[in-house]
């Protein structure tokens, strides 16, 4: 593995998103990967990007990077 793994217990897939709460707002943001490990985010590999899920009455935002 090149890059980091993904924040997820037990999974060593390499991390592709970065998962960010924002609490005040009832949200949850996916983006790319970030450029460095930040220690209120989470990386995520893509099983689990795909995976996620929030509590009820959370709003979850997808940034994706179009080419």
């Amino acid at each position: 593995m090149t890059g980091r793994p993904c924040s997820k217990v037990a999974c060593n897939n390499e991390a592709v998103s970065t998962l960010t709460y924002v609490y005040a707002d009832s949200m949850a943001v996916l983006g790319p990967l970030s450029q460095s490990a930040e220690p209120h985010s989470y990386d995520l590999c893509v099983k689990h990007a795909e995976r996620l899920s929030v509590p009820q009455g959370w709003q979850v935002v997808r940034h994706a990077i179009v080419n």
